[in-house]
């Protein structure tokens, strides 16, 4: 191979032209990067990075191929307090890197020192990026593009989807492979799910922690690489990239969304005491907020915190989502620990990567759901992010918790929750949409475990039971655990078709986690994030199929009702909803503050919702007209028409006009 020539300035990272690659790294403190090359017999070469623009360095290696190993070797100051952690010694992955070879393993040569630098080489284990080769035909492939209106999330994780799938071929199983399998597309169109939302695909480590443990980081919320494609659910590692594109326009074909949860907060770099991989040794004072005394601001409570307000860290967050929307054509993201991407230090709605993706022709165009908080101060957010972004929204999940498992909120307060929070999100111009309501997610019980546990089990995660939230607004029925009398079972089952049916039939954009359909329990585990086993793999052959029936029709019957699809808010009057006591009169204020929890729907005049969260059964008197019980509450030919409904406890029923 030749010496490089000065090459240009972008794209970031490692480019192949067809006769050579472009590499590019952006270090402002630096004083020499190397680039360094590794051949087939893992024997390193290394060539300085001949130019400088600004604070990025590049080079052009001639002959330079696709699958080529490499890494960087950087120089500059070491001065730890100072937040300067340069160090030659340790090679370094490009943050760019459009593939991965290699992943973190707990050796302490990965690690620099805190008073004199360790001069010991890392190269041997340390992760390389793989240069590749971009091309692929997406045959004419085009975005679904679903209206907010009309989108219903399902959060899964690729492996824990399909892993145990009876009808998936086993040599695919838990694969981007399997999300596109026929089965699997079906019974997402079966379900009526509109787009797929997959826990972290980016490239991931388990941290040393959880390897000393035997554990592995399972949810992936752990990234190594942003701009790479996780490996570890190939069926075929080096062609993980077109496996994957061969899922995403499979979806799409079957006319399903792909949103892809994103973790743009921290590193696997982890605190102080973490490994040096990339950032850190890169530029660590640029890349991460760093506080006076040299350490990080641990916003994350992963040991560190990006910091998304330096102008060359907004252009690699940007343009890492760029590369996932034009490589691999997904459809939105979900942001981990979202309010990192507005700290300035303090939030801030005209944050850079705000504004940047506000006023991107690709990103402004495509699904963007925040989870609205960090742990840092000023870091709880609901409510307040610029109005490209819908929300997770906790006061929605803890509402409806509270309402049919505890009976601890107001019909006032929970009619706000059903109408989409407007008091939160009726701001800036933005739509009902704008609240992804959820009663689980990934983080948190499942909806068995919800009324099967008042207490959290996370003895296996190694951290004694004290890892995961106190804070489950949960309800075991009487009995910790999954076994019980038929009665409680007949409760719980009360329960969970109360909480999906208010989910399902709510203002705002539902999102249901995998599983929950089914029946699914991780036996009280709310933290399952290092579980790679049956906890967490969905059992399909133990699938409570009454139950997916029930979903499926509560999602179909969502998409008839205009007062929930047009994606407008309900005003007085208007004809979109009603409310009502169990008597059909409009609820007086002190039944809105503090009446019996017993509430009845009207919505678009045609569609009734009558909830009992009561522990007794409650005659309901319907208002005037015909209406008959429908499917998923009734038979398919059900002809009774009814004036007034015996409504059990923890009940709910949809009747038609």
């Amino acid at each position: 191979m030749t010496q490089l020539t000065a090459g240009r300035p972008e794209p970031l990272g490692a480019s192949f032209d067809g006769k050579g690659v472009n590499f590019t790294l952006f270090s402002a403190h630096a004083e020499r990067v190397e680039l360094c090359v590794f051949d087939g017999e893992g024997n390193e070469h290394r060539y300085d990075l001949p130019a400088r623009t600004g604070d990025t360095w590049h080079g052009y290696l001639a002959g330079g191929r696709p699958g080529m190993h490499y890494g960087f070797r950087v120089h500059g100051p070491w001065e730890p307090a100072q937040g300067h952690w340069f160090n030659p010694a340790k090679l370094l992955l490009d943050p760019c890197a459009h593939r991965v070879e290699g992943d973190l393993i707990d050796d302490p040569v990965l690690h620099v020192g805190y008073g004199e630098p360790d001069h010991r080489d890392s190269a041997p284990v340390a992760p390389k990026g793989v240069v590749v080769n971009e091309l692929y035909d997406w045959e004419g492939d085009e975005p679904p593009r679903t209206p907010w209106g009309n989108t219903v999330i399902y959060e899964a994780h690729v492996k824990g989807l399909t892993y145990l799938h009876p009808s998936i071929p086993k040599e695919i199983s838990g694969t981007y492979k399997a999300l596109a399998h026929p089965v699997m597309i079906a019974y997402l169109k079966h379900l009526g799910i509109t787009a797929l939302e997959l826990l972290p695909v980016a490239h991931f480590a388990s941290e040393p922690r959880l390897q000393r443990l035997g554990l592995s980081n399972y949810w992936g919320y752990n990234p190594l690489a942003m701009f790479a494609l996780e490996p570890r659910y190939a069926v075929h590692p080096d062609k993980a990239r077109d496996e994957f594109r061969d899922a995403v326009k499979a979806l799409h074909e079957a006319g399903i969304e792909v949103i892809l949860d994103v973790v743009l907060n921290h590193t696997a770099e982890s605190d102080l005491d973490g490994p040096t991989l990339s950032l850190r040794g890169i530029d660590n004072r640029s890349y991460y907020w760093i506080r006076e005394d040299g350490d990080y601001h641990n916003w994350t409570g992963c040991g560190n915190t990006l910091n998304l307000s330096h102008p060359a860290v907004t252009h690699y967050a940007y343009e890492c989502l760029r590369y996932w929307v034009e490589t691999f054509h997904v459809d939105g993201f979900r942001f981990d620990l979202a309010s990192v991407m507005g700290r300035t230090p303090a939030f801030s709605q005209q944050a850079p990567l705000f504004e940047a993706i506000k006023n991107c022709p690709v990103l402004s165009q495509v699904k963007l759901i925040a989870e609205p908080w960090d742990i840092g101060e000023g870091g709880y957010q609901v409510g307040n992010f610029p109005p490209l972004f819908a929300e997770w929204n906790d006061h929605y999940r803890d509402a409806t918790r509270r309402f049919w498992l505890e009976r601890s909120v107001s019909l006032g307060e929970f009619a706000g929750r059903f109408a989409a929070s407007s008091d939160l999100f009726k701001r800036d111009g933005k739509q009902p949409a704008a609240t992804v309501n959820l009663v689980t997610a990934h983080d948190g019980f499942t909806l068995r475990d919800c009324v099967c546990f008042n207490q959290k089990h996370n003895e296996a995660n190694g951290e004694e039971n004290r890892d995961g939230t106190n804070n489950n607004h949960s309800f075991n029925h009487g009995i910790e655990g999954l076994g019980g009398s038929q009665d409680i079972i007949e409760r719980r089952r009360a329960s969970i078709h109360a909480l999906l049916t208010t989910l399902l039939l709510s203002q705002g954009t539902p999102m249901l986690l995998a599983g929950d359909e089914h029946g699914h329990s991780q036996h009280g585990n709310n933290n399952a994030y290092c579980q790679d086993n049956n906890l967490t793999w969905l059992e399909w052959e133990q699938a409570n199929s009454g139950l997916v029936h029930f979903t499926a029709a509560l999602i179909h019957l969502r998409q008839t009702i205009p007062a929930l699809t047009a994606n407008q808010w309900w005003e007085e009057g208007d004809g979109n909803v009603v409310w009502l006591n169990k008597e059909a009169q409009p609820l007086s204020a002190q039944e809105w503050q503090s009446g019996a929890p017993c509430l009845q729907i009207l919505l678009s005049e045609r569609w009734l919702i009558t909830l009992n969260a009561t522990q007794d059964v409650v005659n309901f008197v319907l208002p005037d007209g015909a209406w008959h019980a429908i499917p998923p509450f009734a038979g398919e030919d059900n002809p009774v028409v009814m004036a007034v409904w015996h409504g059990p406890a923890h009940g709910v029923c949809v009747f038609q006009r």
